[in-house]
């Protein structure tokens, strides 16, 4: 879609556990917008795979890509903007969430394996196990100069991440401007009085 669509959708997009989910929140709660966890569009087949520590191939992942692209395309036919989680590793998975009927914008949160392996290791309850980490940064592409995005090191605190996200975005919210400066206080009556009787 044009970048002159009156409809945006910020795509947080990284390996898994490098901090997506979080940065999207905040991106969300600070701009207004809806936001949607990729992982809630998986079929349930991908989610049994990724859960036995089975790699997804690109015939898993297209119907899910496709899923999250209309999802977008829907919420920009009602005139809403998003956030959406994805992993979107490859140019190819993020050029077919580009043809969703909105300017697609990707946040690329971007660090070292070792940064992730460590988050990771202390999370629980999610579906993706930590054996398929390197199966992703084997897919990773990073963004091209033709792709709508940003670069954010995610190591920073959330709050830092997002802010980083919205300023070089160019959404960031414009300080408020300076408080007027406060009237001069009145001249004393003994001041008033001289200045009276000087002619001053």
């Amino acid at each position: 879609m044009s970048v002159s669509s009156p409809v945006t959708c910020v795509v947080v997009m990284g390996v898994s556990g490098v901090g997506k989910s979080t940065t999207a929140e905040l991106l969300a709660e600070r701009l207004g917008w809806p936001m949607a966890e990729a992982d809630g569009f998986h079929p349930q087949p991908n989610i049994d795979k990724m859960s036995a520590s089975i790699a997804l191939t690109d015939a898993d992942r297209i119907p899910w890509l496709h899923a999250i692209r209309d999802w977008i395309s829907e919420r920009a036919a009602a005139g809403e903007s998003v956030v959406v989680t994805c992993s979107a590793l490859k140019r190819t998975y993020r050029d077919v969430l580009r043809q969703a009927d909105a300017r697609v914008r990707f946040v690329y949160l971007h660090t070292t394996t070792g940064v992730v392996q460590r988050r990771i290791a202390g999370r629980s309850g999610h579906f993706m196990p930590p054996a398929l980490l390197g199966s992703q940064f084997a897919d990773l592409e990073a963004l091209e100069s033709d792709e709508d995005g940003v670069v954010v090191d995610p190591r920073a605190s959330p709050g830092e991440v997002a802010e980083t996200a919205l300023v070089l975005l160019g959404l960031a919210s414009p300080a408020p401007p300076d408080p007027p400066s406060p009237p001069a206080p009145p001249l004393p009556p003994t001041l008033l009085t001289s200045r009276r009787t000087t002619g001053a």
